[in-house]
């Protein structure tokens, strides 16, 4: 089974002018810091092939992912089941969905697609005979678990320790750091890279500036040693940030932490071995997420431990939308894929999920190596765990970014585990 594979990457950075997603209101780009892209990796090894498409994007709906799905499979045969489609969860992008305050930028949007469409046909041009190599380290430097358990038994996201009510972190983070390279057969040299690793990419939100954050940072830094395609995968960073609670180390700046995971990518990558025989697979599920009981409480922001940011009128807007959507449509549709090569399994969860599930998953699948790809072939909102939603906190706040009922992580979390299980049998 003789492993082909072929990159790509296409500039799809919005005009000035375009509506940009990521905070709690309405933000007008007016300045561009730095391109945002598209990238693919596409594998074949001639019994089965699988790709990843990566944006530098806050999300990806599903209907989109559908239509980049559905346009490659009509124009160039490719499976699109075996194509994930994921976002780095950049908060500094154009308005890929519709959110509170502003509607999606559909004009963007479409020619999004057709240039994703003609990048992916270019890395099927590109395929060559290649060889695969997969090697992990472990960061610890670089983010922390966002949120704080408070005295009186809330949680506090982005609090800091100088808060005397501040007791300690409320869970992990995942420190694991895995690089997928692809290399040339014939020239041996690296052909392109996945990475995966969960941290929230939020440099520059909130403001009207562009930029592709430090996932993009770490992509410009890897071209510059050489590695022409470099493909960020998020990991479970619902509740994971680089900002440091303890106020021990400065915040890095996006170029920072796009220079230290380039670094960390190097130390992997001299270690990595490289071979062209792996089995490729994919699978994916469909399931239907129950929504939150809404209480008088929670509509109107009272709940315990309730955290609205920005600005309460915002969440007080969209509340009667937001119930007319949970009556009329009873359920959330999520979907879950795995892409397998060998004995790993990229785990796509359409949604920011927490790390306790990220973990959750990653334990459970062995021996299967599982890595989790959030943010990718939609977007339900936030994910917590079911112990966030007794203490409260931003992510848990009821609203349309938190609209699902405490047992939907679980529910991914076990119908990712039962794909590689299925897989494994």
């Amino acid at each position: 089974m003789s492993l082909r594979a072929g990159f790509g990457e296409v500039d799809i950075t919005p005009p000035l002018g375009t509506r940009i997603i990521g905070w709690i209101k309405e933000i007008i780009a007016d300045k561009l810091l730095d391109p945002l892209y598209a990238h693919a990796a596409v594998l074949d090894n001639a019994e089965q092939k699988i790709a990843f498409i990566q944006l530098d994007t806050l999300s990806v709906r599903w209907t989109t992912t559908n239509d980049i799905r559905q346009r490659i499979e009509e124009r160039y045969g490719f499976p699109g089941d075996s194509i994930m489609v994921s976002a780095t969860h950049n908060h500094a992008g154009p308005a890929v969905a519709g959110f509170v305050g502003g509607r999606r930028e559909d004009g963007y949007i479409e020619t999004m697609v057709g240039k994703i469409v003609e990048m992916f046909g270019h890395a099927l041009e590109k395929m060559e005979a290649a060889e695969l190599g997969i090697g992990r380290c472990v960061e610890f430097g670089l983010s922390r678990n966002r949120r704080l358990i408070m005295r009186g038994g809330t949680a506090k996201t982005h609090g800091t320790f100088d808060d005397p009510e501040a007791l300690c972190f409320e869970g992990p983070i995942d420190p694991e750091f895995v690089v997928i390279a692809a290399r040339s057969k014939a020239s041996g040299e690296l052909l392109g890279v996945l990475v995966n690793f969960a941290c929230h990419p939020t440099h520059h939100g909130g403001t009207g500036e562009v930029s592709a954050g430090f996932p993009g940072s770490l992509a410009e830094e890897m071209k510059q040693r050489g590695v022409p395609v470099t493909l960020y995968l998020n990991g479970a960073c619902g509740n994971i940030h680089y900002s440091d609670a303890r106020g021990l180390v400065e915040t890095p700046k996006k170029e920072q932490m796009g220079a230290a995971l380039a670094e960390d990518a190097d130390r992997v990558l001299a270690e990595i071995e490289y071979g062209d025989d792996w089995v490729l697979g994919a699978a994916k599920a469909t399931v239907q997420l129950p929504y939150r009981t809404v209480t008088d409480e929670e509509i109107a922001g009272t709940v315990k431990g309730a955290q609205r940011f920005v600005d309460p009128n915002i969440y007080d807007e969209q509340m009667p939308a937001l119930v007319e959507r949970i009556r009329t449509r009873g359920t959330q549709p999520a979907e879950v894929q795995a892409l397998f090569l060998g004995d790993y399994a990229l785990v796509s969860i359409p949604a920011e999920y927490f790390v306790q599930h990220g973990l959750q998953i990653k334990e459970e699948a062995h021996p299967t190596k599982a890595l989790v790809v959030s943010c990718a072939n939609g977007m339900v909102g936030y994910v917590p765990h079911k112990e966030a939603f007794k203490r409260g906190g931003y992510e848990t706040t009821f609203a349309m970014s938190s609209r699902l009922a405490p047992e939907a992580g679980d529910i991914l979390t076990d119908v990712a585990i039962e794909l590689i299980k299925a897989h494994q049998a």
